[in-house]
C-alpha cells in the first residue's frame, strides 16, 4: 500500500525549501518499515538522496557553465569501443590526485579515438567535486584572446584562464599557431605551472608541436614546462565515426 505524506509535511517541507524529497520519500518510508530502520538512520537515509540530488544538480550547472558537452560522461564511455589506452593510469586519472598536485594531463592519439570524450569526462568529475573547469578548443581559445586585445579585456580574459581549477584545451596544435597565438599559449602554461592543471588534447605528439608554433624560445619554454609535469595518456585504435557512417552494418 502506499505511503500517504500528509498535506502538514508536505507544506513544511515546501517552508524548508525540501520539497524535492517527495519525490523519493514514499519508497523511503516503505523501506523504512520493512527493514525496521531506526529513525536516526532513517532521517540519514533521507538527507543523503537530498543530498546526492543537489550535488547532481549543481554538478550539471557547473558542467554547463564550463562548456563541458553533457553527453559525453563517464557513464557513457562505450567500453566495447577498439581503443587501447594505459587503464591504470585512466584509473588515476579519474581520481583527480592530478588536481592537487598540481599537474598536467596530455591526451594523445589519431583523430576519432575519444580524447575529447575522455577530457569531457574527467571534466565532469571535477564539476562534480566542485571544482572550477573550463573546456575549450584550442582554436577558439585563442581566437577570443586575439579579441580581447581588441575590445581591452585581455587581461580580464586571461586571468579567466588562469584562475581555474581545470583548464582543458582540445585539439591543441591542429594547425600552425601565428606569434600573438604562441605568446599567448606560453603566457597561459607560465601561469598555471604548479598551479593548477591544465589538459591537452592533440593528435601530434608533443615533439611535434614545437614547428608549428611561431616564436621558438616562447615554443621550447612553453612546451618544456607543459611535458615534464604532465601525464601522457595515449590512445590508439581506430577512429568510432567509422562506425558511424551511414548504410554501415552495427554489430
Amino acid at each position: 500500500m502506499p505511503e500517504v505524506i500528509s498535506a502538514e509535511l508536505r507544506q513544511t517541507l515546501r517552508r524548508l525549501k525540501l520539497s524535492p524529497i517527495l519525490d523519493t520519500l514514499p519508497e523511503r518510508l516503505q523501506l523504512a518499515r520493512q527493514q525496521k530502520l531506526p529513525y536516526q538512520d532513517f532521517m540519514e537515509l533521507v538527507l543523503t538522496d537530498e543530498v546526492a540530488r543537489r550535488d547532481r544538480i549543481g554538478g550539471d550547472l557547473r558542467a554547463r557553465a564550463a562548456h563541458l558537452d553533457m553527453s559525453m560522461r563517464l557513464e557513457s564511455w562505450d567500453e566495447s569501443t577498439p581503443v587501447t589506452f594505459d587503464r591504470q593510469l585512466w584509473n588515476q586519472l579519474c581520481s583527480l590526485r592530478f588536481l592537487e598536485e598540481p599537474a598536467g594531463v596530455l591526451i594523445l592519439g589519431p583523430v576519432g579515438v575519444g580524447k575529447t570524450m575522455l577530457a569531457n569526462c574527467l571534466g565532469h568529475i571535477a564539476c562534480r567535486r566542485r571544482r572550477s573547469v573550463l573546456f575549450s578548443r584550442a582554436a577558439q581559445l585563442l581566437k577570443r584572446l586575439k579579441a580581447a586585445r581588441l575590445d581591452g579585456t585581455y587581461d580580464q580574459e586571461l586571468r579567466r584562464l588562469v584562475r581555474v581549477d581545470l583548464l582543458l584545451i582540445d585539439d591543441f596544435c591542429l594547425s600552425a599557431m601565428d606569434a600573438i597565438e604562441t605568446h599567448d599559449f606560453y603566457e597561459i602554461v607560465v601561469e598555471r605551472h604548479r598551479r593548477s592543471a591544465t589538459l591537452l588534447t592533440s593528435n601530434r605528439d608533443p615533439k611535434e608541436w614545437l614547428a608549428l608554433m611561431a616564436d621558438p624560445m616562447l615554443a621550447q619554454s612553453a612546451v618544456d614546462r607543459l611535458v615534464n609535469s604532465a601525464y601522457e595518456l595515449v590512445l590508439e585504435g581506430e577512429s568510432y565515426r567509422t562506425r558511424q557512417k551511414p548504410g554501415r552494418a552495427q554489430p
